[in-house]
């Protein structure tokens, strides 16, 4: 009997998760699905709920990289700093600028100004994200000494070590981060 009830159960979730993920492409309207003790609605309205596992894939990452301990981009690095001084320099609380939903943070007045009047040119490629995690189609965060500046276009990577694996192939692994953005924020987990 527990063996049947076991059987039964399996049967329910194959069925009922296949159904969701029909469901959640709009080719079905409405389907009941009855089994002991359980019966399971679907329709287009419901079919991606919370206890759906399609129900992540709604949620989205970020469009720039945000420390979770800090809340700041770059890990509260100065991006400016890195064009003007070729290298990695903390920025300060009392040099902040808002953009794109994060806080930059900046090592001077001057860097900051130069920032606000136009950031595409400062501020690194995919949103600060990883550049190697990118081109594999992945998510991660950085770490701020491990950068490179590529025709005028700031990178960053992960670590020192993936950043080495990362120059390998800088062409190639920035047309595969590139064909990855920015849809790959869509149903993604960040890797910190």
């Amino acid at each position: 009997m527990k063996t049947l009830t076991m059987k039964i159960k399996y049967l329910d979730v194959i069925v009922s998760t296949s159904l969701l993920c029909v469901g959640s492409l709009g080719l079905l309207s409405a389907t009941t699905w009855a089994f002991p003790l359980q019966i399971t609605t679907i329709t287009p309205e419901n079919s991606c709920t919370r206890t759906n596992p399609c129900a992540e894939l709604s949620k989205s990452a970020p469009q720039v990289y945000i420390e979770s301990a800090s809340g700041l981009a770059i890990r509260g690095t100065d991006p400016v700093a890195y064009f003007k001084e070729g290298k990695a320099v903390k920025g300060s609380s009392e040099f902040e600028y808002e953009w794109k939903e994060a806080i930059w943070r900046f090592s001077s007045a001057e860097n900051q100004k130069q920032f606000a009047e136009n950031p595409e040119i400062y501020a690194p490629q995919y949103g600060g994200y990883c550049a190697k995690a990118l081109s594999e189609g992945n998510l991660a965060s950085i770490d701020p000494k491990a950068w490179k500046i590529v025709n005028k276009k700031l990178y960053l990577n992960y670590s020192p070590k993936v950043q080495q694996e990362w120059i390998q192939d800088i062409p190639g692994n920035i047309a595969k981060a590139d064909a990855n953005w920015p849809d790959i924020l869509v149903g993604a987990s960040v890797f910190e």
